[in-house]
């Protein structure tokens, strides 16, 4: 199974979300394609209702524990409550890389 995927596992039963965006960016870095090791990941979920943009980024962190120990680099976070989502309706842009972007 790919990391991709065990992060969607990991985050769906977690957090049930009414949208789920997982993005392997890696091939923009200079990890390189295959590598996974940096993702941008959009949830939406009723369970980010009432918490602090810090207090979801720790649920994210504690979903995701194994895999940020094992070699997930970088995360790009857009996580939102239904409501918000449908105010915002887009996802946040991952930064350039400072280790070698190659792509933009």
């Amino acid at each position: 199974m790919s990391r991709k995927e065990r992060i969607e596992n990991s985050l769906s039963a977690g957090l049930e979300p009414v949208h789920l965006e997982v993005l392997d960016e890696s091939h923009r870095h200079s990890a390189g394609a295959g590598a996974e090791t940096h993702y941008n990941v959009t949830v939406v979920s009723d369970a980010f209702d009432g918490e602090r943009r810090i207090a979801r980024h720790r649920r994210i962190h504690g979903l995701l524990g194994e895999e940020l120990a094992g070699g997930l680099h970088a995360l790009t976070l857009t996580l939102l409550t239904p409501a918000e989502w449908a105010e915002r309706g887009e996802s946040i842009a991952s930064p350039k890389c400072r280790g070698g972007s190659k792509a933009s």
